[in-house]
């Protein structure tokens, strides 16, 4: 496989991950953290990692919304239970 072909895979399997992770807001960062070892705002991180790595600037507010689908502000009061990010 062509690096060109492994990393359209690999940008498709992302997408897909971050539209799962959107639609499933009942699942909390903190039991994925705890089952994973990495939640939304990790995911989000790594984001501004490689924007970053490619001389782009990206702010952790926009990666954030653009991993939850909204900004983290109204995501947190809308989904989040029991205070755990």
């Amino acid at each position: 496989m062509k690096d060109e072909q492994r990393e359209k895979l690999e940008a498709a399997a992302f997408r897909r991950l971050v539209g799962h992770l959107r639609k499933r807001t009942d699942v909390q960062n903190i039991d994925l953290m705890n089952l994973a070892g990495f939640c939304r705002n990790c995911l989000a991180r790594w984001y501004e990692e490689a924007a970053r790595d490619e001389g782009l600037e990206l702010g952790r507010d926009a990666a954030r919304e653009y991993v939850y689908g909204m900004p983290y502000a109204d995501w947190k009061q809308k989904y989040q239970q029991g205070g755990n990010g």
